[in-house]
């Protein structure tokens, strides 16, 4: 079996990683920035360079493609995205990018002639740093958002997604619609410790969760710190407390695939000398299974109203939901003979992160490979994956990707 050139790619990824390089050794290089940008105009040179061409569509996704020997079939897709968080690290999203750029080019130097044509591509603004909602651009050309929503997203400083995008020239002429696409695979970083800790190479992701968003608004009533006796406090604080713990408990109750997270909460007064009056904070659930997810908010809702007895009301409001993914098994099939045949090890995961590829996956067969990375650190300057992970993963791909592209 060919292989990847492993050298080609670390070096690679070094050359990538200066492009917004922070002194802490990680990288912020927000969608459509400067420093995205830049690195955007050197992957494209790199394609160029390869013989690959280069498209960019409305939403500044671009489509990196090689030619098979028949171009009227669906092409095979892979892929991620450039951007980051501030102050991110230098492998989540770049690296399935750039390995697929060193997939492309270990066919060219082995001259192999593919049925179908394979499409890398980078997405726009997969993280949502610096517009919201992440996975914008995927989104639009998967048709779950309108490319009018898209554009009207605003920065902190008020700058839309269509002015960043002819700031730096990427809008293109393109519509950002799905094409046919025979199979899709993003191969990314866990973001999690399970593979390093348990010593296997690669993850096959089979599925990617669901998430549910709410807001919830406690309101009690602000009195005097010093006057108010304890029996008679209806204070919004404590009940946060209590609701807080509640959600753990509802997390741990679907373990181990459930996930339950309060990211946010602002106090009012928020004064150290009065008894709270509201408390306004997020709830996001996380988990594979529908079923689940719906028991989830439903024990959320009982925990509000259980509140009542501190003399607090809670309103929840459901802001976002995002159905669970379970992605192709055609697509897992071919990983799992890649992963054989090349002798490494390996386990089923589900995708706890949301990535661009559960858009695809509506539109097209899709499925993810994930390597590890050190202590499971990811959005941090401290991220890390090491060179043999990152070879067995881009090894991993290609056999993924070319077997794909070889169906007639």
């Amino acid at each position: 079996m060919i292989r990847v050139n492993a050298e080609r790619l670390w070096s690679t990824l070094a050359m990538m990683a200066q492009i917004g390089g922070t002194p802490a050794g990680g990288v912020t290089r927000l969608a459509l920035s400067e420093e995205d940008r830049i690195a955007r105009n050197l992957l494209r040179d790199w394609a160029l360079d390869a013989g690959l061409t280069c498209d960019v569509d409305r939403m500044g996704n671009m489509f990196i493609r090689r030619v098979g020997k028949n171009p009227a079939l669906a092409p095979v897709m892979t892929g991620s995205h450039m951007d980051t968080q501030p102050l991110g690290g230098n492998y989540d999203g770049v690296y399935g990018v750039l390995a697929g750029l060193e997939l492309l080019r270990t066919l060219n130097d082995h001259r192999i002639e593919t049925e179908r044509d394979i499409v890398l591509v980078n997405w726009t603004n997969e993280e949502g740093a610096r517009f919201a909602p992440a996975m914008l651009a995927s989104g639009v050309w998967a048709g779950q958002l309108t490319e009018a929503f898209a554009y009207a997203r605003m920065d902190s400083k008020r700058v839309t997604v269509r002015e960043a995008l002819e700031e730096i020239g990427y809008r293109g002429d393109i519509p950002a619609r799905a094409f046919p696409v025979h199979a899709c695979y993003e191969l990314h970083i866990e973001q999690g410790p399970i593979l390093e800790d348990e010593g296997l190479d690669i993850g096959i992701v089979r599925a990617a969760m669901g998430q549910r968003w709410f807001t919830l608004t406690l309101d009690g009533f602000a009195a005097h710190a010093g006057t108010t006796p304890m029996h008679s406090r209806r204070d919004a604080l404590t009940a946060f407390a209590e609701l807080a713990l509640k959600v753990e408990e509802i997390g741990y109750r679907h373990a181990p695939d459930g996930r339950a997270t309060i990211g946010m909460a602002q106090v009012t007064p928020n004064s150290r000398n009065v008894v709270p009056s509201r408390v306004v904070c997020s709830v996001e659930f996380r988990h594979p299974s529908q079923a689940a997810l719906e028991a989830m908010e439903a024990a959320l809702h009982k925990v509000a109203e259980s509140l009542t007895l501190r003399g607090v009301t809670a309103v929840v409001e459901r802001i976002f939901d995002y159905a669970p993914i379970a992605f192709d098994t055609t697509c897992l099939a071919r990983t799992e003979k890649a992963v054989a045949e090349l002798g490494y090890s390996s386990k089923p995961m589900v995708s706890g992160a949301g990535h661009d590829t559960c858009y695809v996956s509506k539109v097209a067969p899709a499925s993810m490979i994930f390597i590890p990375c050190v202590k499971g650190i990811s959005h941090n300057e401290a991220e890390r994956i090491l060179p043999e992970w990152s070879e067995k993963g881009a090894n991993v791909l290609l056999h993924s990707v070319l077997a794909a592209a070889q169906e007639k």
